[in-house]
């Protein structure tokens, strides 16, 4: 299995995402040290836009990668419409899954995402998105948990999972939903 995350800029919630994926983040409260330390957090740029990046292999053996797609709605389909080739191509059993943390990302990460990777003001973004990581890393959790889950169950070598916004009751994030498209 090849799982791959995506996001618009492909640096906080996929690296996050590959990290808890990885087990290189554990359950619990994350301090700034904690997210500051995960490969890729807050480091790409625009020019990474479109380029999968490498985070390692997972338990079973799985490559975890990650990729940024910006606004571009092309990037995920044109990313499956490739896999189906080259497995097709080379005969591969090999299943694909395709995982969207953007459901994820709370308004405190966007804001620092743009004030740190848009404006270059870190000593205004990087707490941003420290305390956005901070509130949303176990939606993160469950969408990893979710994302391997639903690997395992399918039978489609190339999985997408859209995965919907979370539903909100009081202004809190209650529950995730994930979405399947194949």
């Amino acid at each position: 299995m090849i799982y791959i995350y995506n996001d618009f800029g492909g640096t906080h919630t996929t690296s996050l995402a590959a990290a808890y994926h990885l087990h290189l983040l554990k359950r619990g409260n994350l301090t700034k040290k904690d997210i500051l330390s995960v490969p890729f957090f807050n480091q790409l740029t625009k020019k990474d836009t479109g380029h999968i990046f490498y985070h390692g292999m997972d338990e079973e053996d799985n490559p975890v990668y990650t990729i940024g797609r910006r606004n571009s709605k092309y990037v995920v389909p044109a990313l499956t419409d490739l896999s189906e080739i080259l497995l097709n191509r080379y005969g591969q059993r090999e299943k694909i899954i395709i995982s969207n943390t953007s459901p994820t990302v709370p308004p405190l990460m966007t804001a620092g995402g743009f004030f740190s990777r848009e404006l270059r003001m870190d000593w205004i973004g990087v707490p941003l998105l420290v305390k956005g990581a901070q509130q949303c890393h176990c939606l993160i959790q469950h969408l990893v948990e979710e994302t391997k889950q639903v690997a395992a169950a399918s039978h489609e070598q190339v999985v997408v999972l859209e995965n919907k916004k979370y539903q909100y009751r009081g202004g809190k994030r209650i529950s995730y939903k994930s979405e399947e498209y194949i």
